[in-house]
């Protein structure tokens, strides 16, 4: 890759536009430090992957981790809702915090739709759409062409265009950049391992920038979406938004330094280390998961004929870890009375907790689980 170049700035009139080079092409590795990294990401995942057969009901538990890549991958895109407001209703929310709240129930719906979608379509730019479609609907984008490339010029920082700190290329070659990006990405005729494929895919959408919204969002949902239709995670359950919340600067400066420098191996090195990183936090947080889960069923043991509702509650928690006495009831057809002692013995047990302060419409947080996450 030391011949790489990233692209061309052209100009547009008043403005350059930063113009890609296409990826779909073969590709060489020469940077052994970054094969050491390639093998130390590919072991890490191979771990958290054995996760997939040996957590029980695993899709509880990947709700919460697409409940935290939503508040994460918004936050970046400076929406400030965090997991406990994301897990309220909208009722709950303050009239000012809403929009960054409904910005986050939407990211969760776009990621979940798109993960069930790669059931029977491919990841593609069609999938790209039907995410974005999602991703702004309803929400301070959805006047910007929700589930279509955009149609006109826009850019990265800056209040105008000319003092802005990136400019994407035209709309008009938009449909061909994003064709060769998925050909790339099903392209078998050469190899290139897929944790660096799905690295410089990320790279070249991120500078495409095709949505006039929304694209850092859909950027880093095709990562998770990749994963798992090459079949590297049997499920859903690595997303890095975390890392590259806590890494921001690194995050842009790493993709401009591409675009600047044609060093796309700095680039690869970071990804990799996001990859590694992450892989080992969502390690131990499984690890914690399976050793409170074993807690709480002996704890629960002590409840007698409450312990299988009891056990029907927790598997809520698991998936949505807030609840009220309304719901429970609902949940265990119990009366209201057993719902309110069902959650006094939670509560004696150490297992939630009331966080509203308030005497009624009072709401129970599963804290131990829920600090897991954060």
């Amino acid at each position: 890759m030391r011949t790489f170049k990233s692209g061309n700035y052209q100009s547009q009139g008043s403005y350059k536009s930063f113009q890609p080079e296409l990826i779909n092409k073969p590709w060489q590795i020469t940077d052994m430090e970054l094969m050491s990294l390639l093998g130390q990401a590919d072991r890490q995942l191979g771990r958290l992957d054995m996760y997939s057969e040996y957590v029980p009901n695993i899709e509880l538990f990947i709700s919460m981790h697409v409940l935290k890549e939503a508040t994460k991958s918004s936050k970046i895109e400076g929406t400030q809702t965090n997991i406990e407001e994301a897990l309220l209703e909208k009722s709950e929310i303050r009239e000012e915090k809403r929009n960054d709240w409904e910005e986050v129930q939407n990211y969760i719906s776009a990621l979940k739709s798109a993960i069930d979608k790669l059931q029977n379509l491919p990841f593609s730019t069609r999938l790209i759409k039907h995410t974005h479609q999602i991703l702004l609907q309803g929400v301070r984008g959805k006047h910007k062409l929700p589930g279509e490339f955009r149609s006109s010029q826009n850019w990265i920082g800056g209040a105008t265009i000319s003092d802005a700190t990136f400019i994407p290329p035209t709309h008009h070659t938009i449909d061909e950049y994003m064709s060769d990006l998925e050909k790339f990405a099903h392209n078998g005729d050469f190899f290139f391992p897929d944790l660096l494929k799905i690295a410089l895919i990320h790279y070249q959408f991120e500078t495409i920038h095709p949505f006039l919204d929304g694209n850092g969002r859909v950027g880093r949902t095709m990562i998770t979406l990749y994963l798992v239709e090459k079949q590297i995670l049997k499920q859903p359950i690595l997303y890095l938004s975390d890392f590259f919340e806590k890494n921001r600067t690194l995050y842009y400066d790493n993709l401009m330094r591409v675009r600047e420098k044609n060093d796309l191996n700095q680039w690869f090195k970071f990804f990799l280390t996001g990859v590694i990183e992450t892989a080992k936090s969502s390690i131990q947080t499984f690890d914690g998961i399976l050793k409170l889960q074993r807690e709480i069923d002996q704890n629960l043991q002590t409840l007698g004929a409450r312990a299988n509702n009891a056990q029907k509650v927790m598997l809520e928690l698991y998936r949505h870890p807030m609840i009220n006495a309304k719901q429970l009831k609902k949940l265990t057809e119990l009366s209201l009375p057993s719902a309110y002692k069902l959650i006094d013995d939670l509560v004696q047990l150490g297992i939630i907790k009331e966080f509203t302060g308030s005497k009624r419409g009072k709401n129970y947080v599963f804290d131990q689980y829920l600090s897991l996450f954060q």
